[in-house]
């Protein structure tokens, strides 16, 4: 068994992708991801191909996903390579309001590909890439059973820790 840790965007997203990997006591390896483009601005960002780079890595192993902002359209990419494989997908500040129709789709599709009882989104009340109305919208139009966790801040920082690993740990 995997995890996977797929950090937002930008490299400030680096103590978030840190923090979860140490804080996790998950069976298996934890692959924190680091984007490229951290430490080379000149490499392209894709979404789609950092998900197949993923399922080489994963290969057939069982795997969890803990996401955050544009790693949870990461994860979408991941999941629709094979979804049998995903155990429990944690989702963190979905941007909405960066993401066009087209990249929304892709979620919506993966996301349907999972048990709505394998997949919990963790959404700030007033996160500037998408409030937790939003999100839960978003959600209930996939399935009303994927549960969206309301928090109380108005930023995009995720330190929800203590609820990944209790989500990881649920039978």
């Amino acid at each position: 068994m995997v995890t996977v840790i797929l950090p937002g965007y930008s490299a400030h997203n680096k103590d978030w992708l840190e923090d979860t990997a140490e804080s996790i006591n998950s069976e298996g390896e934890i692959r924190a991801i680091y984007w490229d483009h951290w430490a080379d601005p000149e490499k392209k960002f894709n979404p789609r191909e950092k998900a197949r780079i993923l399922d080489d890595i994963v290969g057939v192993r069982i795997t969890d996903i803990i996401a955050k902002s544009i790693g949870t359209l990461v994860s979408a990419y991941l999941i629709q390579k094979e979804p049998m494989k995903i155990r429990k997908a944690i989702l963190n500040g979905i941007c909405l309001n960066d993401l066009d129709e087209n990249d929304k789709e892709v979620m919506k599709k993966a996301f349907k590909l999972i048990s709505p009882e394998n997949i919990i989104c963790y959404q700030n009340e007033i996160d500037p890439h998408g409030s937790f109305e939003q999100a839960k919208k978003f959600f209930s139009d996939i399935d009303p059973k994927i549960q969206v966790i309301s928090k109380n801040r108005n930023d995009h920082e995720y330190p929800y820790q203590d609820g990944y690993r209790k989500f990881l740990n649920s039978v």
